[in-house]
Parts: C-alpha cells; sequence; structure tokens
C-alpha cells in the first residue's frame, strides 16, 4: 500500500539550513509519518482481534450453530478488513498529502516571515540612522538657534543703547537750540558783531577825514562802479572805492556780500581791508605800482617790464583767476578782466582787482556797468566774451577770453582793438618778432611763439575752442615762468644800464629801489622794507602811480 502514495517534497531540512532540499524519488519517513503508519498497524491489529475474539465468543455460545458458517464468516471477515484497511489508508493518505500541504505552506510563510524579518531588521536600522540623524540636526539647529539668539540679544542691547545716545544726542541739541535761540534773541545785533568780526568796519567820518572829504586831489581812478580815493587809515596807504549811490542793494545783503569777499585770500588778489556798509565804501590795500595798463604804455614814463617780468605776471593773474573760478557753491566770474585791473604792489607781484564787485550791486547795475563799457569805448568793448554779447549767458570761459586779450598786450604793448587779428597774421606769416614789445629787445623767440598761441587759443571765438584755464592755461604759463626765472640770475630792469647778463638790461638792488620810491612819494611810509630779498621787479616807475579803476 504505501508503494501507492505519490512522491512529495518531504525533506524540510531547508528550515534550518536556509535552502531548499533536492532529494526527490524517495519517501524519507520522519516522526510524524511513523506515527502515521503505527495508528494504521494499531487499527489492523485491533481489527483482528476485534475479529477473533467475535468467533471465539460464538463459539463458546455455539459452537453447532456458527461451525457450519466459520468458512464463510472467515471469508467475510476477510473481505472487510481488506476494505476497512483501503478505506484507513485512503483517509490517512488525504490526512498526509493535508499534512505536507501545510507542513510546505508553513515552510514558506516560515521564509516570508524571516524575508520581512529582514527588511524590519532593516527599516529599523534605517530608522535609528534617520532618527541620529534629526537628533543631530536638532542639536546643530538648538545651538543656531541659541546662537542666534545671542545675537538677537546683543543686537537689542547694541539697539537700546543707540536709541539712549540718540535721545541723549536729541536732548542736547534740543538745550544747544534753545540756548541758541536764547544768545540770538540776547544779541539782536549778531550779524553785524560777525561781520564785524570777519572784516574792519570803518565809521565814514574816519574815511572823510583821511580822504579830505573825497577830494579831487586824492581820486586816482574813476571806474563804473565809481571813483577810487587814495588816503591812509590806521597809518597803512589804502584805496578807498565808493560805490555808485545807484549801486546800493541794502545794507544787510551787501554786508553778506562784503563778508564773503574779505573771506577770499589769495596771493594774486587784492586784499579787502575793510568796508563802511552805510556808505557803500570799500578798503583795499594799496598797490604802489599802479595798474599793468600804466606800465604796459609807460605812462608817467616808467620803464618797460622785461620778458621774464611779464612772463610771472602772467602766470600770476592765471592762477588768480582760477582761484576765483574754483569757488563754491557756485564760480565767481570776474566780467571785467583787463590790464587796468591788474596791479602792482612794490615788488611787482600782480594781483587782480575789482573781484565780486559784480555780487555788491544789483544784477541791473551790473548788466548796465557792462553794457557801459560794450558802447563807451572800444577798447574795453574788446575784452567782452563775444559769446555773452550774443547770448547773455555768462562764464567762467567769459574770463577765459578777457585773460587771452590781457595776454597779447603782455606781449605786444599794444591796444586790444584787432590785436588777435594782428598777431595770429603775424604767425602764419612768420613775424612773429614784429609784433613784440619792441622795448624789450632780447625776446625769447621760441617761448614767446609759445605764450603768443596760447594766448589766442584763449581768445577764440567759441567758448568750447577755448582751453581749460587750470588743465591748460596754469601749467604751460609756470612753464614759461620758470624758463624766466632761469634766465633771471636778479631782477632786471629795462633800460640802457649794465651790460650784464645782456645789454639792454642792468641790476637794481633793493636799497635802491625803496630810496627811488620814497623819494618819488612823500607819504609812503618809511617802514616798508624788502630786508635781504630782492624786489621782485623788472621795469621799476620813477613816479610812483597810484591804482587806476579803468
Amino acid at each position: 500500500m504505501f508503494s501507492e502514495l505519490p512522491e512529495y517534497d518531504t525533506d524540510i531540512s531547508f528550515i534550518s539550513s536556509d535552502r531548499p532540499s533536492t532529494d526527490r524519488g524517495s519517501i524519507v519517513i520522519d516522526p510524524m509519518s511513523n506515527m502515521l503508519f503505527d495508528s494504521v498497524d494499531s487499527c489492523r491489529t485491533s481489527s483482528r482481534i476485534s475479529t477473533s475474539s467475535d468467533s471465539s465468543f460464538g463459539s463458546t455460545r455455539s459452537a453447532t450453530k456458527f461451525s457450519e458458517l466459520s468458512s464463510c464468516t472467515d471469508f467475510s471477515s476477510s473481505s472487510l478488513e481488506n476494505d476497512e484497511v483501503e478505506a484507513e489508508m485512503k483517509r490517512l493518505k488525504l490526512e498526509l498529502q493535508k499534512t505536507m500541504e501545510l507542513y510546505s505552506t508553513a515552510c514558506k510563510e516560515a521564509l516570508t516571515a524571516k524575508q520581512k524579518a529582514v527588511e524590519l531588521h532593516r527599516w529599523r536600522m534605517d530608522e535609528e540612522r534617520r532618527l541620529e540623524e534629526a537628533r543631530t540636526s536638532e542639536e546643530a539647529a538648538r545651538k543656531m538657534a541659541e546662537q542666534e539668539k545671542a545675537k538677537y540679544k546683543t543686537a537689542l542691547e547694541s539697539a537700546q543703547a543707540a536709541q539712549r545716545i540718540a535721545e541723549m544726542e536729541s536732548q542736547k541739541r534740543v538745550i544747544a537750540e534753545q540756548k541758541a535761540l536764547r544768545e540770538t534773541t540776547e544779541e539782536g545785533d549778531r550779524v553785524l558783531s560777525v561781520a564785524t568780526l570777519r572784516y574792519r568796519r570803518y565809521p565814514i567820518e574816519e574815511i572823510e577825514e583821511a580822504t579830505e572829504y573825497f577830494a579831487e586831489s586824492r581820486k586816482i581812478g574813476e571806474g563804473g562802479y565809481g571813483p577810487v580815493f587814495k588816503c591812509y587809515l590806521d597809518h597803512t596807504p589804502v584805496a578807498v572805492k565808493v560805490l555808485r549811490p545807484d549801486a546800493a542793494q541794502g545794507r544787510s545783503q551787501f554786508q553778506q556780500e562784503v563778508e564773503v569777499l574779505s573771506c577770499m585770500r589769495h596771493p594774486n588778489m587784492v586784499l579787502l581791508l575793510g568796508a563802511c556798509p552805510e556808505y557803500g565804501c570799500l578798503v583795499y590795500e594799496y598797490m604802489a605800482n599802479g595798474s599793468l595798463e600804466d606800465r604796459l604804455f609807460r605812462r608817467g614814463n616808467t620803464r618797460p617790464l622785461t620778458w621774464q617780468l611779464r612772463f610771472r605776471i602772467a602766470a600770476e593773474i592765471a592762477t588768480g583767476l582760477h582761484f576765483l573760478h574754483q569757488t563754491k557753491p557756485e564760480p565767481l566770474v570776474h566780467r571785467d578782466l583787463k590790464p587796468g585791473n591788474i596791479l602792482l604792489d612794490q615788488n611787482y607781484v600782480s594781483k587782480i582787482s575789482d573781484v565780486g564787485l559784480a555780487r555788491l550791486v544789483p544784477p541791473s547795475l551790473a548788466d548796465d556797468v557792462t553794457q557801459y563799457r560794450m558802447t563807451s569805448t572800444a577798447g574795453t568793448f574788446c575784452y567782452i566774451d563775444p559769446e555773452y554779447q550774443q547770448t547773455g549767458m555768462l562764464g567762467v570761459k567769459s574770463d577765459v577770453y578777457s585773460f587771452g586779450i590781457v595776454l597779447l598786450q603782455i606781449l605786444t604793448a599794444k591796444p586790444a582793438m584787432g590785436l588777435t587779428h594782428h598777431v595770429d597774421r603775424a604767425i602764419e606769416n612768420g613775424n612773429l618778432a614784429d609784433m613784440l614789445d619792441p622795448t624789450v629787445p632780447d625776446w625769447p623767440m621760441e617761448e614767446a611763439m609759445v605764450f603768443a598761441k596760447l594766448a589766442l587759443q584763449c581768445a577764440e571765438l567759441r567758448r568750447k575752442d577755448r582751453p581749460d584755464l587750470g588743465r591748460v592755461v596754469v601749467p604751460e604759463l609756470y612753464k614759461l615762468r620758470e624758463v624766466g626765472e632761469e634766465n633771471m640770475a636778479c631782477f632786471l630792469v629795462g633800460g640802457g644800464g649794465s651790460a650784464n647778463p645782456s645789454p639792454s638790461h642792468s641790476f637794481v638792488t633793493p636799497t635802491n629801489l625803496l630810496t627811488k620810491e620814497v623819494k618819488s612819494d612823500p607819504h609812503f611810509p618809511s617802514v616798508y622794507s624788502c630786508g635781504n630779498e630782492c624786489v621782485s621787479s623788472a621795469s621799476l616807475p620813477e613816479k610812483l602811480e597810484g591804482t587806476n579803476d579803468e
């Protein structure tokens, strides 16, 4: 019967070895199978025992009755016994199949469970790793939060400290403003007192006494803004310019403008010493050698200026003019630059006069003065910017044009009318020497040519064609000045004196200079002295000339 059982994979040793069995074709009997077969044997034995017992019992009761049927009974018992065995075997077979199926299913479930356990273990390890990373991140975030909190606390403390400082500063500012307001209230005329500190205020009585009530004998010039008188104030020679009555534009504004002008100090600008605001009087330092115009045209039979001194004067004028154009917030335009407004002191240092007078008078009067100069004489008209005449737009390049005409006059000592045309033609024809001032016999032609071309550039008709004063004109003139200083061992005077270093030049000592000046003016104080320095002069006048506003 056992030979009829089908072959199954009954080897379950792969449970412990983690692999399925490969033995097929033979039945391996395990303990469970032994139990099954033992139960089959016991059933067979019990059947047999039961059959025997029944037979014995029947024979005992009625031996006679059943003796006859013993052979038949044995056959039936044997047949029944075989049927029962077969049925039992079928049942056991089915049970064994079910058991093996259950066992196989259990093995598969065990393998699946083991795989799941491995996956769960891996998942648990990943979760632990992620949890550890989360803990680390949380710790870092906590530390960062603590740092940010500390920074915030520090910033908050700084902000609070700054706020306290700002409040203290605000309180101080309020206290200072209140104090300033009290001081302003207590000092009603604070502006006048401050102006007094910035410049000397002269009473009109003192000026009248010094000028002998503006006597004609004291008058040394007359210009569009008013006459100029020479007098002595505080034992010092000064020039008093009296503005025309119609030039008064209000006491307070006049004081403000005078205060501004008194603060403008430059070696090449005539110094404003003081003023009398009530009557429109301006007190300037006195320039002993008169105007550049007087010296160029040798008024008073003065000696000519040497070319070295002319180069130096040109550089000084350019420096002073550039200083005016650099004022803030707006550049200060002179509007009336010409040789008559360039004065020379006792050392022949050139200084620009009438600086800022256009600011002291109403704009209408300033324009009238300009128009007066344009229409009164042709000589003054030649210094005015052509573009300004056409458009009425005034700028720093307007002064550059006037300066170009002045440079040409320094070079030629000729009137301004048509001077640019004549010099330009002379350069084209190669006879510039014929245009130079003949009173200076030793002109350096190469430097004179550079000087003339620079002057013509400044006097171009269009503003955009004129060079920049600070970047071009001033450096070029200073080069020419250095050339002149290299060729002058001491300060020279034109005329027929000593032949050293040039036949047409002679040396003059400071002592002789001062003696000649003192003799020419009985009012000149004897305290003026040059010490051991050479006087920066190249053509000293034999007679002291006053300032000239024209």
